[in-house]
């Protein structure tokens, strides 16, 4: 079998990283944090040794909240805006994360977002249009809908981190929430994520989203059936999906992750040893990075 592609939602894995590594335990000696590099990089190496790649690319947010996607739900990710549509992060990540893109430079992974979109549609993109197999990482469980067996594309969600990856084919999509990856979306319209500012339709949870879904397939084919007086809803369920028809025409484009991206020219080879390393020995020396990019350079060399 050949070796995958590694697609990393950048963001998921060095939020994670900042949050799972206290400030104190990784700082420079004049007491600058670097956990969120520390760790991103930690993770990295880890996933070359355990998963073997021989292409790695980072995903980053261009745009962690659409125009086109907020048009569509104002609500989306709105709770999570700091000031104007600037997100909320702790200001020790954000100084964090020019060095972590330095750093990768330094190496030669490619780490980009492209303007107007998410990381998740970035991740999408590669997904489809890179040769399979492809491996999307990530604690976003919006992506389990790029799950695709004959594709050869796999997500790997760390939700609970990477040493605790949970290697997802579309039986455990299916064992997980009750549904074919490819209608994760609208499951996900219809359930609605918090986290997200998506609020779903009033009543309906997993379970119920799940045998709708079963039944009628997507929302557009759930929807339509509405129509239908002989489709079988319980009146309950019918008069919750009525009263959000339009929610979920709006919605189910905004869960969707997009695939067809431009995507910049870049080379997602994997190298055997960093391409520029005088800049990763003077970052490393800057930033007190030493011991967490020799992890990288030995798992790459490995």
């Amino acid at each position: 079998m050949s070796r995958p592609l590694l697609a990393v939602d950048a963001p998921s894995l060095y939020f994670r990283a900042f949050h799972g590594i206290p400030e104190k335990a990784a700082q420079t000696a004049a007491g600058e944090p670097v956990n969120a590099i520390r760790g991103f990089l930690d993770m990295l190496a880890q996933l070359i040794r355990t998963r073997k790649p021989d292409r790695l690319v980072c995903a980053l947010d261009a745009d962690w909240r659409p125009a086109w996607r907020v048009e569509l739900v104002p609500s989306y990710k709105k709770h999570r805006v700091a000031h104007g549509d600037v997100e909320e992060v702790p200001s020790s990540l954000e100084k964090q994360v020019p060095i972590l893109l330095e750093t990768l430079a330094a190496i030669g992974i490619p780490a980009f977002g492209v303007k107007d979109y998410e990381a998740d549609d970035v991740l999408g993109t590669l997904a489809h249009g890179q040769p399979a197999p492809v491996e999307v990482v990530s604690g976003d469980r919006d992506l389990f809908q790029l799950v695709d067996d004959a594709r050869g594309t796999r997500l790997l969600y760390c939700g609970r981190g990477v040493a605790k990856l949970e290697d997802a084919d579309e039986a455990l999509v299916m064992a997980k929430y009750g549904v074919e990856a490819r209608w994760y979306a609208d499951f996900a319209a219809m359930r609605g994520d918090p986290s997200d500012g998506l609020p779903g339709v009033a009543g309906v949870g997993e379970k119920t989203a799940a045998r709708l879904i079963e039944r009628y397939g997507g929302v557009e084919q759930i929807v339509a059936a509405l129509d239908d007086p002989d489709a079988g809803f319980a009146p309950g369920v019918r008069t919750k999906l009525a009263a959000s028809r339009d929610y979920l025409a709006k919605a189910l484009p905004v869960c969707k992750v997009a695939t067809d991206v431009p995507l910049p020219e870049f080379d997602p080879a994997l190298p055997a040893s960093p391409r520029h390393p005088d800049a990763l020995l003077a970052l490393a020396e800057r930033w007190n990075l030493a011991g967490s990019a020799r992890r990288l350079v030995d798992a790459l060399a490995g």
